[in-house]
């Protein structure tokens, strides 16, 4: 008799056309790609510092749902540039942020959950009082933290107490769920029991997630820590409630 479907919590799931996608396409927004030898960057038309954060910041944050070039280079970029420019005009526009921030996340692609990270500890640090004004917002954008913060980017292979063998995403620790070739699905603990063999498939390649701080886990961790850092003193109970596992990076 085989077990119930994965119930696919960790599944991908296709984020709905953007906003962004259909002004990029309408030639809405004032920018260009600019060819550098060093690699491409965004020519912006106008100075940015003029430009109406209202309107465009949500717009480039709802891109950064996007996996396809150009429109994942522009709205990565661009998102980059208005906040290294915004100053003071960007805490005024954290409300319109939230549902970008959370339709990214909520894609549950590592590619977009970790460029969301990093955006999100950018933000933090662009002007004063942001990390403050995100604590309210905590109950909507920590639960995919919750969700990935164990989660590490390396493929395990498993071999089960049937004997067959079968892949599965572990997190931290060797503890996941693996469903194998022939159906069954096994709880896997490592080899510290003896519920399962496990080791790490990296074949002959090297793991540079670290490198290129891609690995969800890691960032999430590092996120949380940036936002009780900035986030005053009602930050680090507010993270707690929705991270339980996560602990002060400030007090002992």
């Amino acid at each position: 008799v085989l077990g119930p479907p994965a119930a696919g919590a960790f599944k991908e799931r296709p984020a709905r056309p953007t906003s962004f996608r259909k002004f990029y396409e309408r030639g809405d927004f004032p920018i260009a790609v600019d060819h550098d030898p060093t690699g491409n960057r965004i020519a912006w038309k106008v100075e940015i510092e003029k430009l109406d954060y209202h309107h465009y910041l949500p717009l480039f944050f709802d891109g950064l749902c996007e996996t396809t070039h150009p429109y994942e280079f522009f709205a990565r970029q661009g998102v980059q540039d208005l906040l290294e420019h915004g100053g003071t005009k960007i805490l005024p526009v954290i409300p319109q942020l939230i549902i970008p921030i959370k339709n990214a996340l909520n894609t549950r692609n590592r590619h977009v959950i970790c460029s969301m990270l990093k955006v999100l500890q950018h933000l933090v640090l662009s002007g004063e009082m942001i990390g403050e004004a995100l604590v309210p917002y905590y109950r909507q954008i920590l639960p995919i933290f919750n969700m990935f913060k164990n989660m590490n980017r390396c493929v395990e292979v498993c071999s089960c107490v049937s004997g067959c063998v079968g892949e599965c995403g572990c997190v931290s620790g060797f503890v996941g769920v693996c469903r194998c070739v022939s159906g069954c699905v096994v709880l896997c603990r490592g080899v510290s029991e003896s519920v399962v063999a496990c080791r790490v498939n990296s074949g002959d390649g090297i793991d540079y997630g670290q490198q290129k701080r891609e690995n969800v886990g890691d960032l999430i961790q590092e996120t949380l820590e940036v936002f009780e850092r900035y986030g005053g003193e009602d930050a680090f109970i507010n993270i707690k409630y929705m991270v339980p596992t996560y602990e002060s990076c400030l007090h002992n």
